[in-house]
């Protein structure tokens, strides 16, 4: 008999299920990063209620636990990413320097984009760009597919940027803060996760739109 539909499928869920079989989310529904791959494993078919297919949502919550960041910042933001990548590899986390390491100008799309392709490419878990104001990284940042670049100037944005709109690239405006001030909202955006499938179903919704004809 067949199954009903799931608002949730857990790896518990994926091991029990039929290999080579096919089930059907609810709309809204979410797939837990375990159970993605053992579905994928086990050659099991996930298809969705509201037409959205099962695998665009396969990897777009931002990694929950990140140890590895990507951070760049143009020339105003030099000395507030030096702090930042102190205090990161400090506590154990991996940090590659996107640039730029001196003060002389630079423009800060350029930084924005590599840091942006470094996540989108998976080779870090999430990006920190840095400017004067961080509005124009984010936009940036945002021009390359996969990337939910988030300007944050108090941890209260940098919570709801994570929790409800999966970010995975932080931009911070180097005029706009104080060292101490960036770590926090460094600290918060880092350390909370987006568990919600009403959350995740939507950064499906935002990935069609990056699609030529979305």
């Amino acid at each position: 008999m067949a199954e009903d539909p799931f608002d949730i499928i857990t790896e518990a869920d994926a091991r029990r299920l039929p290999a080579g079989g096919t089930v059907v989310l609810r709309r809204g529904g979410h797939v837990t990063p375990l159970a993605a791959d053992t579905l994928r494993e086990r050659r099991i078919r996930v298809t969705r209620e509201d037409g959205v297919p099962a695998a665009d949502l396969a990897g777009l919550a931002p990694a929950a636990d990140i140890r590895r960041v990507t951070i760049g910042s143009d020339h105003t933001g030099v000395a507030l990413k030096a702090r930042l990548i102190e205090a990161l590899r400090r506590r154990g986390v991996a940090v590659d320097d996107a640039g730029t390491n001196d003060t002389a100008t630079v423009d800060y799309p350029d930084i924005a984009a590599r840091v942006g392709r470094a996540v989108a490419r998976g080779e870090a878990d999430a990006g920190i760009v840095i400017d004067g104001g961080g509005i124009g990284s984010a936009i940036a940042a945002n021009k390359i597919p996969g990337v939910r670049a988030a300007m944050c100037p108090s941890e209260t944005l940098a919570r709801y940027a994570r929790q409800h709109n999966g970010s995975n690239v932080l931009a911070l405006g180097a005029t706009l803060l104080t060292p101490d001030e960036a770590l926090r909202i460094v600290d918060t955006w880092m350390s909370t996760p987006m568990t919600e499938g009403r959350y995740i179903q939507r950064l499906a919704r935002i990935r069609l739109l990056e699609r030529p004809d979305g």
